[in-house]
């Protein structure tokens, strides 16, 4: 463990992002609007602790696969808090040290759980920004400064492990860990820019099309509006969200190889990318058929049950109702298929689908050696099979992941006077980086005391690294390494 490297990268970090702060602050000053000066001041401060840092950790030495996990865990905590700032210090906001530090770590982990009401009225620049810290934090910027700062130069592939989402985080799509992550960033912004002009053509203004592919694309939810996507009631921007939320479920590791070999037909032999779809399908028949058996649920029930349906399983968080207020199991439903989530190295949330199918597929084998005691049966993904490290790591993942979210459920309750299904779907919107849950925090999460928030930010940190990457720093062994 180098602490002088650690720091470096760091600081390299920290001064990568308070050169973002320059767009929200064009943004002020676009629409004449008073808040370009705290975007300065966050800047500024920013841009200090980040050369102080680089500073303190100069000299050059190669970074090892646990400084990879520290530079993750506090660049997520020390951006979230940092990018904080504009957000505390805006007076049209009137926020709370916690409320922005909620806002700012909901952003940057696409979870989209907001403490805000008036979205309709606040400063475009505020919306601009948390928008964009969502679209920073859904391929991970970490990632981008591996792309775009040579000088991490080995060390990069430590950084890239510790923050790439998925159980399988070893393989590069080019030889170079830098090319590999210029080729994601790449894609991820050819994709944003498409869903832009597809939200604009849908009848879009240009400033909600950007802000709203930011979020889409990133899978944070996110809008300039309390009402959501609800707010443009329009079958077309509906759709292009639903085509583009589903997209951006799927592995871009898959979506940059079917590119470059042109060949689409990658989608349909994928395993995950199958069990994706049919989960998706399978909710959203499910929705569906509850609101047309309760016909005043909602007047569009097979396009509301649908795009709800796809929003909440890729744990994007969109609304075009309250779909809380669902009678039956629809809500239910839909808070369960966020567990699951997206594909393995995409920007959902949620446990992984890949994951999920291969529990699914390691119960099977368990019914078949109690017919077969005797017999031999590996688990395999098409014709490739699974080491038994990978199914290890799987169900290590799974067991880590229910146990914690009983504690925090149960943490929740003992600090708050909350019903057992606002705290438990809490905590699963927030693990899960969902955003919307089901109770007191159906619409908002502006009514939680500040140690319940507490709490939720550290779910949404978790969530975000996938659990073990924040826990491993809280293991002993790993200190004494």
């Amino acid at each position: 463990m180098h602490l002088a490297v650690i720091l470096k990268f760091t600081g390299i970090l920290l001064t990568l992002f308070s050169t973002t702060l320059a767009m929200p602050m064009i943004v002020a000053l676009l629409y004449e609007e008073h808040t370009h000066s705290t975007f300065a001041i966050g800047s500024a401060v920013t841009l200090v602790a980040g050369l102080v840092l680089t500073f303190v950790g100069r000299g050059r030495r190669e970074l090892r696969s646990g400084d990879g996990f520290v530079i993750t865990v506090l660049f997520y905590l020390g951006l979230g808090l940092f990018g904080s700032i504009p957000i505390y210090l805006a007076e049209s906001m009137n926020a709370s040290f916690t409320d922005a530090a909620f806002e700012s770590l909901s952003a940057l982990t696409t979870t989209g759980a907001t403490v805000f009401t008036g979205l309709d009225e606040m400063p475009r620049s505020i919306l601009f920004y948390r928008q964009l810290l969502q679209w920073f934090g859904g391929m991970g910027i970490i990632v981008l400064a591996v792309a775009i700062l040579p000088i991490l130069g080995i060390g990069g592939m430590q950084l890239y492990r510790a923050e790439s989402p998925g159980p399988v985080k070893d393989n590069k799509l080019t030889p170079r860990i830098a090319e590999t992550a210029k080729a994601l960033w790449f894609l991820y912004l050819g994709i944003t820019i498409a869903c832009a002009l597809s939200y604009y053509a849908a009848g879009m203004s240009l400033f909600d099309a950007i802000c709203h592919s930011f979020s889409t694309v990133a899978i944070g939810g996110f809008s300039t509006h309390d009402a959501s996507i609800g707010y443009f009631a329009s079958p077309a921007i509906e759709a292009v969200a639903i085509v583009f939320m589903i997209v951006s479920g799927i592995n871009f590791g898959l979506h940059y190889v079917a590119l470059f070999r042109r060949t689409p037909g990658l989608y349909l032999h994928d395993r995950e990318v199958r069990g994706y779809l049919f989960m998706l399908a399978l909710v959203a028949a499910i929705v569906c058929f509850v609101l047309v058996q309760h016909p005043g649920a909602s007047d569009s029930p097979i396009r509301t049950g649908i795009f709800q349906a796809v929003s909440m399983a890729t744990t994007t968080g969109y609304a075009t109702t309250n779909f809380s207020l669902w009678p039956s199991v629809a809500p239910i439903i839909l808070l369960l298929a966020a567990f699951a989530g997206g594909c393995a190295g995409s920007t959902a949330g949620g446990i992984k689908i890949i994951r999920v199918l291969l529990i699914y597929l390691q119960g099977i084998r368990e019914i078949k050696r109690l017919i077969h005691p005797n017999g031999v049966f590996p688990i395999k993904l098409g014709s490739q099979k699974v080491p038994d490290r990978v199914m290890e790591a799987v169900w290590g993942f799974f067991s880590v992941y229910v146990i914690v979210f009983l504690t925090m459920v149960t943490l929740i309750m003992l600090l708050s006077d909350l019903d057992f299904l606002t705290a438990f779907s809490a905590v699963g919107a927030c693990l899960n980086n969902l955003g919307p849950g089901l109770g007191e925090v159906a619409l908002n999460y502006a009514d939680l005391t500040v140690p319940v928030k507490w709490v939720l930010i550290f779910a949404m940190l978790l969530g975000r690294l996938e659990i073990f990457t924040l826990l491993v720093l809280l293991s002993p062994d790993f200190w004494r390494r």
